[in-house]
């Protein structure tokens, strides 16, 4: 069984008040003092007074008929102790009365007091209303509206929703967040609305400060406002966020992005605008939006798979670039890398939409209807309408977005493998006397002997340099840059900028755009090389040594993929387009 505490306490308190009554009045009323010793005329006026305000004996009760004899019997000592008592009873009755009434007093306020320790109207979802005459501590509303017409001790807030005072009191505040104020009763402390518009009534008085934030201040010419009144504008213009809140309201709440109801027609407009920038992008670059949806289409895992990555390394990218602020470049990488997801991403929408819309533009074949422009018209309303579905809305939103971006990339890592030359094999050259005549050559030139040439460093001619090879060249690079860091920060240049990580990303990237390698790789024998054969320069280093960052960032699993990966490449070798070979012996690197 469910007991409620509140009525258990308030008849618990009444119990505790009507037991101490009985003590509240034996301490309020003053103990008789013992009457002085009458005289005899004194005695006889006051029996004859006593005897003058009784009833007649035929209007009382027969057993009250014998009184008047037992009272004559009485002397005159105990004569004048009755008529001293009849006269402190002619005076006492005020007394009661008032102690009655100071007991009721006292439990109405522990009542009441009782009620309102426990009176927190608070709801979630939906609105809060105190009725005129009722009480209560706070009213507090999220995502709903909060009225009030009675009186509240304390606060009176409403999160994404209007609050409302139309009577009453307020303790404290009267607070709206993402949504509007109106106070036509006495507000003890401040008003805030943030976001929202503050309207005040022919009856308003508020004691407190008055902050608009970004609304507008409407005020009745009869309205008392005692503290300052602050109207702060965004932007340097007051706002209306009634439609904003009302999206809030029906959309967000709901978890979905369009709904249909007043004050919506803004989020339409919106939605509508972007599906034409699709269509736009689409009739701009047919090709590329159909060789993606032909990359989802064909290779549906993988794309899958580059979405999840890219959503993954994303914020590692973004951590990566915010280290290379220490030396100036990230500035101008930051916002760039920003820029191009930014793009991708739209360009991403796009792909998705004509990839939903072909589901039934294929259907009628190479004709007119067959332009990704029209498959992204007809992919755009099915969309639209998958919006204003309550949850289904956002997930649409979100799962678009990120396979889109996913496919955009897979599909120009894929134009980019595509696009790279295939390396011809080197020949070797003939020696003279082997048999085989060349035209056009005379005797002397075929006796001459053959010219030595260096060995070619190449990726497909030498063998790729496995995982642990590589580890000991690296561990020895760490190590001569640790030495150097320390010696430079503690005896050379005292509080050097950087971390040992950067110095020796720093150091790799002049050693590869230099040499092709590193010092531990020479001791090792081996040399970075391009998969196309061309020479290492500054870009390809730098974006192999900001690539292993990427790699070292996902525990290591970029370095260690070398040991899986078929092509001996790690994370920052594939990004660069670049390998690491062993060298033959004795060959210099230097």
């Amino acid at each position: 069984m469910k007991f409620k505490l509140t009525p258990i306490l308030s008849v618990l308190w009444l119990a505790l008040a009507l037991a101490s009554l009985p003590a509240l009045r034996a301490q309020q009323v003053t103990p008789p003092a013992t009457p002085a010793p009458a005289t005899t005329e004194q005695a006889a006026t006051a029996a004859k007074t006593s005897e003058a305000d009784k009833p007649a004996p035929a209007t009382e009760a027969p057993a009250a008929a014998a009184t008047p004899a037992a009272e004559e019997t009485k002397p005159p000592v105990a004569a004048a102790d009755d008529a001293k008592k009849v006269e402190e009873k002619s005076a006492e009755p005020e007394k009661p009365a008032t102690e009655v009434k100071t007991s009721r007093k006292i439990r109405s306020i522990g009542a009441s007091s009782s009620r309102r320790s426990n009176n927190e109207r608070v709801s979630f979802g939906h609105g809060s209303t105190l009725a005129a005459g009722e009480s209560a501590d706070t009213v507090v509303s999220i995502l709903g509206s909060s009225t009030s017409a009675g009186d509240v001790s304390d606060v009176v807030v409403s999160v994404i929703g209007n609050t409302s005072i139309t009577g009453g009191t307020v303790g404290d505040a009267a607070v709206a967040v993402l949504g509007n104020v109106y106070v036509n009763g006495h507000v003890k402390g401040e008003i805030v609305a943030v976001l929202g518009n503050i309207e005040l009534g022919p009856d308003a008085i508020v004691d407190g400060e008055i902050v608009c934030i970004g609304g507008e201040m409407k005020r009745d010419t009869k309205a008392v406002a005692h503290g300052n009144v602050q109207n702060i504008a965004i932007g340097g213009r007051h706002f209306n966020f009634d439609k904003l809140q009302a999206w809030f309201t029906e959309c967000a709440l709901y978890g979905r992005l369009l709904a249909f109801g007043p004050n919506l027609h803004w989020a339409w407009v919106i939605a509508v605008s972007f599906l034409v920038f699709y269509l736009l992008l689409a009739l701009m670059a047919p090709t590329g939006v159909t060789k993606c949806v032909e990359t989802l289409e064909d290779r549906p895992g993988y794309s899958l798979l580059s979405a999840v990555l890219t959503l993954l390394l994303t914020p590692v990218a973004f951590i990566l670039l915010a280290l290379t602020l220490a030396i100036g470049i990230g500035f101008a990488l930051i916002p760039l890398f920003s820029l191009g997801l930014f793009f991708a991403g739209l360009f991403g929408k796009t792909v998705m939409l004509a990839w939903l819309g072909r589901r039934l533009t294929k259907l009628f074949g190479d004709g007119p209807l067959a332009h990704p422009a029209v498959a992204v018209l007809i992919g755009g309303i099915i969309v639209l309408l998958l919006y204003t579905v309550p949850v289904v809305g956002f997930v649409v939103y979100k799962l678009l977005g990120i396979l889109g971006l996913g496919v955009v990339l897979y599909t120009l890592l894929l134009q980019y493998k595509a696009s790279r030359p295939v390396p011809l094999p080197r020949l070797a050259p003939v020696a003279a006397g082997a048999g085989m005549a060349v035209s056009g050559m005379t005797a002397g030139e075929m006796a001459a002997p053959p010219v030595l040439l260096p060995p070619v460093i190449s990726a497909a001619t030498l063998p790729r340099a496995g995982f642990w090879i590589r580890i000991a060249a690296s561990f020895l690079d760490m190590a001569m840059v640790g030495i150097a860091y320390g010696m430079l920060n503690g005896i050379i240049w005292h509080g050097l900028p950087g971390i040992p990580p950067f110095w020796y990303a720093v150091y790799c990237v002049i050693m590869w755009a230099t040499k092709g390698t590193t010092i531990g790789g020479i001791v090792c024998g081996l040399k970075v090389v391009r998969l196309d054969d061309r020479p290492i320069d500054w870009s390809i280093a730098i974006v192999r040594g900001l690539s292993a960052f990427l790699s070292a960032a996902v525990a290591g699993l970029g370095f260690i993929w070398v040991a899986f990966d078929d092509e001996k490449q790690s994370w920052h070798d594939k990004i660069a387009g670049t390998t690491i070979v062993r060298v033959p012996k004795g060959t210099a690197l230097l």
